[in-house]
């Protein structure tokens, strides 16, 4: 018997995707603004975006055709956040409706429930599904090291704690793999890493010696997500539905490189060895 081909290496890029909150909305509805559990398609288009300096009435079409998977180094904890607008203050600096009169009595002060992940951390490859989009993800590379507007994590209150774009790659899945994780080791047997991506995950380049979690090797969807972008346009901002597909993963206990200081220093080495800068310098 045959052994299946090996999946054809994808070109990409490599970002992490980490800061001490991130929030990526899934369902956000005027003032209850939820968060996803990973970064969402519609979140990283519109990152890339930023960073190209393109403004919301813009195409994305050429971003649109990106694919994306996320390797899940830490899920974060769920913290929701309220929010009060207007209230202790006089009559005439609360808030104005949209009649341009002011609100009073009990209306006057908005509440707002919004929800972020706290402590996350997200290893991701954006790569190409065509011939053109390699010229894409090099100018994507090159507006991540020197964006053109602040990027943040989902939302303006979430900033990144650090550069996002680790490296170019023509391997980018296989990378994707093997970078050290974000994460102290797993203390109970059976936990694995979960990977999620818009296109099926059976075409991971995974090593023999790794197995998964449930067996399934995410050739088929786990369900859909409403996070694909059609326009940012703020009047006719609109997103579709995608497939979402999922697969753990048992990665070695050795790719765990824990938190802050360790961390960095294991991504730096492995940075150094697989992934070098084009113009020769080391990462920071």
């Amino acid at each position: 018997m045959t052994s299946p081909a090996a999946p054809a290496p994808e070109p990409g890029l490599l970002l992490r995707l980490t800061g001490p909150l991130q929030s990526w909305g899934e369902h956000s509805h005027f003032n209850d603004r939820d968060t996803a559990g990973f970064p969402t398609r519609s979140g990283l288009i519109g990152l890339l975006a930023a960073a190209l300096g393109r403004h919301r009435n813009e195409p994305i079409d050429d971003l649109a055709r990106l694919s994306l998977t996320v390797r899940t180094d830490r899920p974060g904890v769920l913290l929701r956040d309220l929010h009060t607008v207007g209230g202790g203050l006089p009559a005439k600096a609360t808030v104005t409706t949209a009649e341009g009169k002011k609100r009073s009595g009990d209306t006057a002060t908005l509440l707002t429930h919004r929800a972020y992940l706290a402590d996350a951390a997200f290893t991701v490859a954006l790569t190409a599904t065509g011939p053109g989009d390699t010229d894409t993800l090099a100018r994507c590379a090159q507006a991540l090291r020197t964006p053109h507007w602040p990027l943040f994590l989902g939302r303006r209150s979430c900033p990144p704690e650090g550069p996002l774009l680790l490296g170019e790659s023509d391997n980018a899945l296989h990378h994707l793999l093997h970078l050290p994780l974000a994460a102290h080791r797993p203390p109970r047997e059976g936990h694995g890493t979960e990977f999620l991506s818009d296109r099926p995950l059976d075409r991971l380049p995974v090593p023999e010696h790794l197995t998964t979690a449930d067996g399934q090797d995410g050739a088929h969807p786990a369900g859909e997500v409403n996070d694909e972008p059609i326009s940012f346009h703020p009047r006719r901002r609109t997103h579709r539905a995608r497939p979402l597909y999922r697969r753990t993963l048992h990665l070695p206990d050795t790719q765990y490189a824990g938190l802050g200081t360790g961390h960095l220093a294991r991504l730096h080495t492995y940075l150094n060895a697989h992934l070098p800068r084009p113009e020769g310098r080391s990462h920071r």
